[in-house]
């Protein structure tokens, strides 16, 4: 968890997320057995060592979150800033903000906004902030609702999405990295400027240097909150997004696995559901011919917007819903030598059944004689 609480306080925003590869650079230095490498993008690759020659098994989660990044002074006290990611636009008016250089943090308020239509509806495009210091262009600034800490069995930060889901992997190679190797080679992948468009994991497919055709990829996110998939039941299995369906394959690889490892912990706990509140990366690695697959925990206050007060507030998200999914990040760390392709396990599942009560298909259906 103190990995959890301190990478989600790290400032970042869509091109500007310079500070989580720094504490992503510090955390590998850290252990030996872990090696990082980059593209050309800035994409992040850390790999487990491994002498294993099965199909890699990929984590992957992106490294920013809706946020500012400073521009020209206007004046005293007065800059212009650009917003990049995904927030209506009636939330930022007059919102407080923080902007960061270097060890100093910098108060802000939106005094307006330039908005721009997408998805039918307003977000903002630049700001003119009225700032209480100095703020050097390409500073980056997130709303100011604080920094990581636990409350009533939630954690509550300015960044959840998907830092949280950055940090869950972490802590999946940190116990990896101090147990015996696992079977099949792991790696985790962190892409760039996810909240605009999913650019880093686009270049990433495109241009495959970190990447193989071989590797089973799973994508890692903070999901918006649906009804049918409540905060405290557990990791979810996210079969699809608002646009495309996962590997069906991998995906009921996922299920099955959640299923053996709550039968050795009855404490850990899954839900399967479709969830439709955004675009998951692991619909453009798919669409690229990977065989993705998707985890998730349940966000509320999703990109910073308190739907109930109708204000800027913390995102966060159910402690035990993020525990669950870093232990299945392990486990699934341990098992994924066991996945074959093209539903080789739920074949053998049905088909067990059918070679038990076929016999009663010799029976004419007419003649009604059972």
């Amino acid at each position: 968890m103190d990995i959890l609480k301190a990478l989600c306080s790290v400032p970042t925003a869509p091109f500007a997320e310079d500070r989580v590869v720094q504490f992503v650079t510090d955390f590998v230095k850290l252990r030996p057995k872990l090696r990082l490498t980059r593209d050309a993008t800035g994409n992040l690759l850390i790999s487990l060592k491994s002498t294993s020659t099965r199909p890699r098994w990929v984590f992957t989660a992106h490294m920013d979150h809706p946020g500012f990044v400073a521009g020209k002074t206007l004046g005293k006290h007065r800059i212009q800033a650009l917003f990049h990611g995904w927030v209506r636009n009636q939330y930022v008016q007059h919102t407080r903000v923080r902007f960061f250089n270097g060890p100093t943090e910098i108060r802000g308020v939106i005094e307006k906004t330039i908005a721009e239509e997408y998805d039918d509806r307003q977000v903002p495009k630049e700001a003119v902030v009225r700032v209480a210091g100095e703020v050097p262009p390409g500073s980056v600034g997130m709303f100011d609702v604080g920094e990581g800490r636990y409350a009533g069995g939630k954690f509550l930060c300015r960044c959840c999405d998907d830092l949280a889901g950055a940090a869950a992997c972490l802590a999946m190679l940190d116990h990896l990295h101090r147990r015996p190797p696992t079977k099949s080679p792991i790696a985790v992948l962190l892409t760039r400027a996810e909240e605009v468009g999913m650019l880093g994991c686009l270049a990433a497919c495109q241009k495959p240097t970190l990447l193989k055709k071989t590797d089973r990829v799973i994508a890692i996110e903070c999901s918006a909150l649906q009804p049918q998939a409540p905060q405290g039941k557990g990791v979810i299995i996210r079969v699809g997004d608002r646009v495309s369906i996962f590997n069906s394959s991998l995906t009921y690889f996922l299920a099955h696995q959640a299923e053996q490892l709550q039968k050795k912990q009855p404490q850990f706990n899954y839900q399967r559901a479709l969830m439709p509140g955004g675009v998951c990366e692991a619909t453009a690695y798919d669409i690229f011919g990977f065989t993705a697959a998707s985890l998730c925990v349940p966000l509320a206050n999703y990109h910073n917007m308190d739907t109930q007060k109708e204000k800027i507030g913390p995102e966060y998200i159910d402690l035990s819903d993020w525990q669950n999914m870093r232990a299945l990040f392990i486990h699934l760390a341990q098992t994924g030598h066991e996945y074959q392709p093209g539903h080789a396990l739920l074949k053998q599942r049905i088909l067990k059944r059918y070679e038990k009560l076929k016999h009663l298909l010799q029976v004419p259906a007419a003649t009604g004689r059972w």
